[in-house]
């Protein structure tokens, strides 16, 4: 079996493997005030579902 010649660098290692990227799926952003939320979910920080209020959120007062 061959052996490589040089030892590859970590940079060219990180440079290669720049493609592997965590991606969040299943995530989309609330209408009303713009949070990061999973999808088919009530918004936790507002409260509101498919444009109603649905329960009191985090932020609502």
């Amino acid at each position: 079996m061959a052996t490589p010649a040089r030892r590859t660098g970590k940079t060219a290692k990180r440079l290669r493997r720049s493609h592997y990227k965590i991606t969040v799926t299943g995530a989309a952003t609330c209408p009303n005030c713009g949070e990061l939320i999973k999808q088919h979910t009530v918004c936790p920080h507002c409260g509101y579902y498919d444009g109603k209020q649905v329960v009191k959120g985090k932020d609502s007062k």
